[in-house]
């Protein structure tokens, strides 16, 4: 995938969430603090040197929200993706779950629901093999391979077939 196609926002933001988030941002605040608090003797702690650091942090922390959440939603955006191929590549995964993060609230619960009461059904089983069991697992397995084997074999049969005709 090219990002290239990035426009100035999208290249400029990536930067500063960066640059945010990383130690030389944390020292270079901690640098203008320090600073601030040491000139007040020189302002008599004046009104207007209380106002510059109000005023400073309030307009940052105003202009940060914004790119918080524009961060957050690319990689919730991404990690739905992400977790959608997975679903989707899994043959015993319900298809139902890709995209559920459209769902409404009380739908989800509903699922949530669902997925407590397999919980339960798992905390009751005394032995350890009869949920989620290595024995299972390897069951899993050998189903995944038959089934691939046999889409193998049946793509192999149709290109012969192209090459006989």
């Amino acid at each position: 995938m090219s990002h290239k196609n990035n426009n100035l926002f999208e290249r400029f933001s990536d930067w500063a969430t960066k640059f945010t988030g990383s130690s030389h941002a944390f020292i270079g605040a901690v640098l203008i603090v320090v600073v601030w608090a040491a000139s007040g003797p020189i302002f008599n702690y004046s009104e207007t040197w209380q106002l510059v650091i109000n005023t400073g942090t309030t307009i940052i922390t105003f202009l940060m929200v914004f790119l918080i959440q524009k961060a957050q939603n690319k990689d919730s955006k991404a990690i739905q993706i992400k977790l959608n191929e997975l679903l989707a590549a899994n043959e015993k995964a319900s298809n139902r779950i890709v995209d559920i993060e459209d769902l409404t609230e009380k739908e989800l619960d509903q699922l949530h629901c669902y997925y407590e009461k397999l919980a339960d059904f798992a905390e009751k089983d005394s032995d350890i093999h009869t949920s989620h069991s290595i024995d299972a697992a390897q069951r899993n397995q050998d189903y995944k391979h038959s089934v691939f084997k046999k889409r193998h074999e049946e793509w192999l049969q149709k290109q012969q077939e192209k090459k006989e005709s």
